[in-house]
């Protein structure tokens, strides 16, 4: 494994970050790991270098939260790095949707019970909140931070105005800011680069993508990109993969990964590992397998031509990922 610095937060992260929202207990759907498999996944992960996670209140209703947080108690906590998020609603509890300072303060306490933290390390909001005024959270989160709860923030898929406002606004009011974004990017959606990557580079934004390998598409050929539960969620969901030229740049990563004696999945993740403004890519898997596989692209070397070759078809796609 290798490490970086979690943008301005000073934090050394490992260059994957382990994405949890494929644990749940009783709340799972059929693609997800029980209590069990969840804790057999992070430990590998462990193993293998990783120290940073990514969970939220929302996912299985909390359960992910609660299996990565038991596991995590059997090392020292002070080795890793957690992320979990607030925004959507966690079943049909009340005020659990939204980012008004009830909301997110119910929400912190109950994410840290959960994990059983006194602190989390990155606190993130899931998607913007149109219903509440964006200094409204900020302010909320500016107070987790200075009593304790919090010690950095960050922000997920949005607008690339939306999330230089808050900027703007944390800077002039003298709250604490936006340090992560955590947006969809991988090859065969690159919408990002054109304002939101932009935006990180300049305000020295620590970048974890969600999503760099299309939740499957990149991993297989396109025409089995609805093959698992998990690809036919995201085909439901009208991802815009196959447009803007992406079924050939799925053929070139096939064809690369061919050459290399590597999977497609790696040969996609590599590429997203080589751009510069990106910190640490989420891997979100359900397979001990898989999980080794991605951690094997962090070694892969992409030259210049590669690279060029597999983003080449690419042409603009509308907007994804901010729903």
């Amino acid at each position: 494994m290798e490490y970086t610095t979690l943008g301005s937060t000073g934090i050394e992260v490992s260059k994957l970050c382990l994405g949890c929202m494929s644990f749940g207990k009783q709340n799972r759907s059929e693609w997800m790991l029980d209590e069990e498999g969840g804790r057999e996944l992070i430990e590998r992960a462990i193993e293998l270098g990783i120290n940073f996670f990514d969970t939220a209140n929302v996912y299985a209703a909390g359960e992910s939260e609660e299996i990565l947080g038991e596991t995590l108690t059997a090392y020292d906590r002070d080795e890793f790095t957690v992320a979990t998020k607030v925004r959507f609603a966690v079943g049909d509890k009340p005020h659990s949707s939204g980012l008004s300072r009830k909301t997110i303060e119910q929400e912190l306490a109950d994410s840290l019970e959960r994990l059983q933290m006194d602190t989390v390390d990155l606190y993130q909001i899931h998607r913007w909140d149109y219903t509440t005024p964006i200094e409204t959270t900020l302010r909320a989160l500016d107070d987790a931070v200075r009593r304790g709860s919090v010690r950095h923030i960050g922000a997920s898929s949005m607008w690339g105005h939306q999330f230089q406002k808050a900027l703007h606004l944390s800077d002039q009011h003298g709250l604490a800011r936006f340090e992560t974004m955590q947006n969809l990017y991988n090859l065969a959606y690159r919408e990002e680069e054109r304002e939101m990557l932009p935006v990180c580079a300049n305000e020295n934004i620590g970048v974890i993508p969600w999503s760099p390998i299309a939740a499957g598409y990149l991993a297989r050929p396109y025409e089995q990109d609805d093959a698992t539960t998990r690809g036919e969620h995201e085909t439901d969901i009208g991802r815009p993969y196959r447009e803007g030229g992406g079924e050939t740049i799925n053929e070139r990563v096939q064809e690369l990964a061919d050459e290399r004696d590597r999977s497609m999945a790696q040969i996609a993740l590599a590429w997203t590992l080589h751009k510069d403004v990106v910190t640490a890519p989420i891997v979100g898997t359900s397979s001990i397998e898989h999980l080794e596989e991605a951690v094997e692209a962090v070694s892969i070397d992409l030259t210049e031509s590669d690279i060029e070759y597999l983003e080449e078809p690419y042409t603009p796609v509308r907007v994804s990922g901010h729903e």
